[in-house]
């Protein structure tokens, strides 16, 4: 037999100390609600793992109104538009004129530092470099979470309701059985080369290209570092490419009649993003609920990934705020339909944005002239446009 752990009981067991657990922990905290919350990972790891961060006007709201931090609207960027770049022209989508809505740039290591910070300063009870979670005893009254902590003592949490929250790799959605889950997913036949670069931006806003040697987004992360991407094969090699290599492709994606040029900087990080859409339906198995990457990933062209997390976590809290309250399983009962039919939504916008934007290696010349006018026709009309808008922004709750 092993040593023994010490038991802990709360309300909520939570693993994942990524922005969907640490909000939850949060929200949950607000309302009087106690929670414990498990990271494999530790503090220094999460907040240097540099991300992309384009916030909703909702999850901007939850950070602001809901009392993590200012920052989002003091440190990051507000947004009101993005350019549709094809046939070497800028196109303007503008939000604010067609939705009356922005969005930030915050990158998603800032939103954790934000968030892990209010949990501190609350007095969150937050275990980060744990190590052997796992869940048990799902389908009963207690469900639980076994670990050990980064010091080598065991602990069990007994809790009420237990949330995955551990991203596409955790522990949680493995534990459902497979024939209590149905796994939908596509494979995409490209994938991102993306750079961090020294640079000032190359444009106020993000320009999306589409060019006939493939598609190129134009980011940025804040006043001195850049962050840009190319489409490209899911089997390159990034250390292939030497730094005037990767510039000369990326600025043949967006070379155009009005003379854009990209500013040019050091490159100090290359990475290789695969593209995968993905939903696990349903997101509960008896007292386990699954939130953000957890349940679903998208590609990262619609900028849903993070703000689809959060609106996870908001129907969530909603639901165990109603059951800590009333004994009234109702919301927690129709957690996975109401979160899935956002998630839906989102993977179509994101589909719809990645196939419109990319160009297959075995397109032929109808493929690449249908996409272009399809192109046309959403800067051409102010509703195309408005859908554009509409879904990059955010859907009402």
């Amino acid at each position: 037999m092993g040593a023994a752990r010490t038991v802990l009981k709360t309300k909520v067991g939570i693993v994942g100390g990524g922005p969907a657990g640490l909000m939850l922990s949060h929200l949950l905290a607000g309302a009087g609600i106690e929670s414990i919350v498990v990271e494999k990972r530790d503090y220094e790891t999460i907040r240097t793992t540099h991300r992309a961060g384009i916030l909703e006007h909702g999850s901007v709201k939850m950070l602001t109104d809901g009392g993590v931090s200012n920052r989002v609207l003091t440190d990051g960027h507000r947004h009101e538009g993005i350019d549709l770049r094809f046939g070497g022209i800028s196109h303007r989508i503008d939000f604010q004129d067609l939705v009356g809505e922005s969005v930030w740039l915050y990158p998603q290591n800032e939103v954790f530092v934000d968030l892990a910070a209010a949990r501190a300063r609350d007095g969150g009870d937050v275990r980060w470099a744990v190590s052997g979670t796992e869940v048990l005893d799902l389908t009963t009254d207690t469900p639980k979470i076994r670990f050990t902590d980064a010091e080598g003592a065991g602990f069990e949490i007994h809790c009420d309701i237990l949330v995955g929250a551990d991203g596409s790799q955790g522990v949680c959605r493995r534990a459902i059985p497979a024939e209590q889950r149905r796994e939908n997913f596509i494979e995409y036949p490209f994938a991102w080369f993306g750079i961090l670069t020294e640079a000032p931006p190359s444009a106020p806003e993000l320009v999306y290209a589409n060019s006939d040697r493939g598609f190129a987004l134009i980011s940025q992360r804040n006043d001195t570092i850049q962050r840009m991407y190319f489409q490209a094969d899911p089997t390159e090699n990034p250390d292939d490419w030497t730094e005037e290599q990767i510039w000369e492709e990326l600025q043949l994606r967006v070379d155009g009649p009005d003379g854009f040029e990209l500013k040019r900087g050091p490159i100090f990080e290359k990475t290789l993003l695969k593209f995968r859409s993905y939903v696990c339906e349903p997101l509960r198995y008896g007292g386990l609920f699954l939130a953000g990457d957890a349940g679903h990933t998208v590609p990262p062209t619609g900028a849903k990934g993070l703000n689809l997390a959060l609106a996870d976590v908001q129907v969530l809290f909603e639901a165990i705020e109603s059951f800590h309250a009333t004994s009234e399983k109702d919301l927690l009962d129709g957690y996975s339909d109401q979160a899935l039919a956002r998630v839906w939504r989102a993977q179509n916008f994101s589909y719809w944005m990645t196939s419109m934007l990319h160009t297959r290696a075995d397109a032929g010349p109808f493929e690449r002239k249908r996409a272009l006018g399809e192109l046309t026709g959403v800067v051409a009309s102010r509703h195309g446009s408005a859908y554009l808008a509409e879904g990059y922004t955010g859907w009402p709750s």
